[in-house]
């Protein structure tokens, strides 16, 4: 079996990482879309608010279908390709939507913009398989923070739209900026040449989407059925036996949807349990800060400002999420992903331990809007780096796509959570429902313990080896100080050896061999598999790997004289050799 990079793939345009940032952002886009209009839609439907609440929901539940399946797609016929697939059938459901004011063809429309939501873990992975380490950090803090810069820049631009046109404007917007996506990643972006081995597990897909669906729909949709109802406790109990039921048929399959035996490793793990409370806590401040903007000044707390007014006074969440991304990148390089992620919410408890008291002015909204984005922008810049660090390179698309998913349900829960908590605290002001600030502080209690929780989680995560840093080592003679310099020049090759089954092989010998046959350098693999090997001049080796229980595997590869290491994973045979 022989395994040959592909160097010319990760030599990636400088337009790419803007480009797929782009990608992310307008997927963003479609989650705050109608958050300006949410109180008119029964007017503009024409239906009863418990029915247009559907014109949300229907959003949510695609793109949490979606992020999984097309994640899995992705790593096996194409990153790029599915990308594409993605944003045109965005592209689609926004003209669906641009065209009609009929409820169920609006929720169809919405139903399949949520399928966008995909390209998030896609774009990661693109970025994963084309990037050099140096620069694949802050692309990935970038692309992991563009659903918050998406969401918080939506705000006041759909506002101003809302405000002074028709409100299908919007989804035509919506359409446009999808084409232009498209065009984008068709001139700059290559299609990444990784691809997972194996079939699409079809059955685990279904299986999967019911499970979300019957887990999902209750907790949107629980405040107004009844937490303590027939059907809300009948779907959760659904919920429960389908993914029970999809867990035994994925640990059976060689090639599953989801590879719940490396998800259960601890570093996959508690990375998803966190970005779970990550979730939670980025949505409470897009629930209440808008509304407290809003509410009239009569109230005795409402801040009495405009629609455009409060979404530009929130813009800054998704401003400085963006901006965090640089940060994080340092950050990371010298302390590692579960630092930052630490930080990260630490930066978002003082942030909602700083509104409670926080609350009585506009600007004062603002400097919440700030920390909040700084601490969010933090812990989400660290997530793909924790999951693509524990997960083999073909399973990065799936593995990111659960995590996105993770997110997901966070922002769902919340959702659910905080808009019961409002609901239950609010007080009628001629016959209609108006927010209190006792349902404002509690609901930024509930930020706060959610994210204690994923600190603890964060805590948990194994220590990660901490990044290489430039060391100057003593050298016994000028000979030995030419060659450290030759190796500091030409770093060679680094990478995992991974097994048949995506697991790191420990104690695998690699062999490195110059083109004349002759012996270049050996190393034996650590035990999460890691191996580096350096090279003595730029040229082409054959990298020959040989570990108990495992098959030979000689791959081919050229280092170009690069002043970094060439990245390449080495996957070994399944079957059994005689020792």
């Amino acid at each position: 079996m022989t395994h040959t990079t592909d160097q010319p793939s990760r030599r990636a345009g400088g337009a790419v990482v803007p480009v797929l940032a782009f990608a992310g952002i307008v997927v963003a886009v479609m989650q705050t879309l109608l958050v300006p209009v949410i109180k008119d839609l029964p007017q503009l439907l024409g239906t009863a608010p418990s029915n247009a609440t559907w014109v949300l929901t229907s959003t949510l539940l695609s793109g949490a279908v979606a992020t999984p399946i097309m994640g899995r797609l992705g790593d096996l016929y194409g990153k790029r390709r599915m990308l594409i697939v993605s944003l045109a059938v965005m592209v689609v459901g926004a003209l669906v939507s641009a065209l009609t004011s009929d409820l169920l063809t609006m929720i169809a429309g919405r139903t399949l913009q949520g399928f966008a939501m995909g390209a998030i873990p896609l774009g990661i992975g693109l970025m994963r398989d084309m990037l050099p380490r140096e620069r694949l950090g802050s692309a990935m803090a970038l692309m992991s923070s563009s659903i918050g810069v998406g969401g918080g820049l939506a705000l006041p631009a759909a506002a101003l739209v809302a405000q002074h046109t028709d409100w299908h404007v919007l989804f035509y917007g919506a359409a446009g900026l999808g084409v232009l996506s498209i065009a984008l990643t068709l001139l700059t972006v290559p299609e990444s040449p990784m691809r997972a081995k194996g079939s699409f597990d079809l059955l685990g897909a279904l299986g999967l989407s019911a499970g979300l669906v019957l887990f999902l729909l209750p907790i949107t949709k629980g405040s107004d059925w009844g937490w303590t109802s027939g059907t809300t406790l009948g779907l959760f109990a659904a919920a429960a036996v389908v993914l029970l039921l999809w867990g035994v048929l994925e640990l059976r399959l060689a090639a599953p949807l989801v590879d719940l035996r490396t998800t259960a490793r601890p570093a996959v793990l508690f990375t998803n349990l966190a970005s779970i409370m990550v979730g939670v806590s980025f949505y409470v401040v897009s629930l209440v800060l808008p509304q407290l903007l809003q509410l009239p000044k009569a109230t005795g707390y409402g801040l009495g400002q405009s629609m455009v007014s409060a979404g530009l006074l929130v813009a800054p969440l998704g401003l400085t999420m963006m901006l965090t991304a640089p940060v994080y990148a340092r950050l990371s390089a010298r302390y590692g992903p579960k630092v930052t992620l630490i930080l990260g919410m630490l930066v978002i408890a003082i942030g909602y331990g700083a509104g409670l008291g926080l609350m009585s002015a506009p600007w004062q909204s603002l400097v919440i809007a700030v920390i909040l984005g700084a601490g969010i922008g933090l812990a989400y810049s660290s997530l793909p780096a924790l999951i693509v660090g524990a997960v083999p390179a073909s399973e990065t698309g799936a593995a990111n796509g659960l995590n996105t998913l993770m997110r997901s349900i966070g922002t769902s829960v919340s959702s659910a959570v905080i808009g019961m908590v409002l609901a239950n605290t609010a007080h009628t002001v001629g016959g209609v429902a108006v927010p209190t600030m006792h349902g404002f502080r509690v609901s930024f209690l509930i930020a706060t313990a959610a994210v204690a929780v994923g600190l603890l989680f964060a805590v948990l995560l194994p220590r990660a080896p901490r990044p290489a840093r430039h060391v100057q080592l003593r050298a016994s003679s000028e000979e030995d100080a030419a060659l450290e310099r030759a190796e500091e020049a030409l770093r060679g090759f680094r990478g995992r050896i991974l097994g048949a089954d995506g697991t790191p092989v420990a104690r695998a010998k690699v062999t490195l061999i110059d083109r004349r046959g002759r012996q270049a350098g050996a190393t034996v693999s650590a035990e999460d598999g890691s191996y580096t090997l350096a090279v003595p001049a730029q040229g082409a080796y054959v990298l020959a790997t040989r570990a108990f229980g495992h098959g030979p595997l000689a791959s081919s590869a050229t280092h170009h004289g690069e002043e970094r290491a060439v990245e390449l994973d080495l996957s070994l045979p399944g079957e059994t050799v005689t020792a």
